[in-house]
């Protein structure tokens, strides 16, 4: 069966979505090393007055904009999440990075088209910083020996329902891993300064933006299996610069020390944690 062909983003709506990454600069730039209220949320991740105050106003200019569009939110939810167009928004990726003063938070901004991402921007708006799909150069790096790993926090991988010793198999294998960039690492894979991402948990406004700018710079983003990350949450992410890395980090993560498969891990797909 072949595969169905993604329309082009017209450049209305790539001017949309910058026109909502420089309304999300203008607040995050207010409250950047203020005193904010912080709070915490169901599942005690931190939560402030510009994280809320930041997706209202894009709700509100998408719903002005374009009503026929749904939207997916980290802080709202979702509305007409089976729309033909669904902006998937993140107004903070990275909070526990802003509210201590650390500019490697960002805006995440997606636009999928039938589950399929087609249009991400990744905003920093203390460095000035903005990558959008089709921005940047995928790195030369073709081997995993040779690659930068990077992820957010140690700790995500400390859950039990997610596989600890399939991370410490790569981060063996690679040359450097860094943590503590959040979405910021994800720009640097795009510009081709780091080669390597993997993190897990992570929910669909974390990763749908930043894989429709990875994939426009030539790399490759999926989940731990193989299979695309779509509108999907709570799964492992692997993304990497050049799709020889790719595949290297795949087979690590999926086989045991022995050479056999690893066991499948329990997750919302029904068969495992990706």
């Amino acid at each position: 069966m072949r595969a169905t062909m993604l329309p082009p983003v017209s450049d209305v709506l790539v001017a949309l979505a910058h026109r909502l990454a420089e309304a999300s600069g203008v607040v995050a730039r207010r409250y950047f090393r203020t005193s904010v209220t912080v709070d915490d949320k169901a599942d005690t991740s931190p939560v402030t007055i510009a994280d809320r105050e930041i997706e209202l106003m894009l709700r509100d200019i998408l719903r002005r904009t374009v009503p026929a569009h749904g939207i997916i939110g980290e802080e709202y939810g979702a509305e007409h999440a089976d729309a033909e167009w669904v902006w998937v928004l993140d107004p903070i990726d990275g909070t526990k990075a802003f509210i201590t003063g650390k500019p490697s938070f960002g805006t995440l901004i997606g636009l999928a088209w039938q589950g399929r991402p087609v249009l991400g921007i990744i905003d920093q708006p203390i460095t000035g910083e903005r990558w959008i799909g089709g921005s940047g150069v995928p790195g030369p790096c073709a081997r995993l020996a040779q690659a930068c790993l990077y992820a957010t926090d140690p700790d995500m991988f400390r859950d039990p329902a997610v596989s600890r010793t399939a991370w410490e198999r790569l981060e063996r294998a690679v040359k450097m891993r860094r943590f503590g960039a959040d979405c910021y690492a994800y720009g640097l894979l795009a510009a081709g300064f780091v080669d390597l991402v993997y993190e897990c948990r992570l929910k669909v406004h974390d990763h749908l933006p930043v894989t429709a700018v990875i994939e426009a710079a030539g790399g490759v983003v999926t989940d731990r299996r193989g299979r695309p990350a779509g509108m999907v949450s709570d799964i492992c992410v692997v993304a990497a610069g050049d799709s020889r890395v790719h595949e290297q980090a795949l087979v690590l993560l999926n086989t045991g020390q022995s050479g056999e498969p690893t066991e499948a891990e329990p997750g919302n797909r029904g068969e495992e944690l990706s």
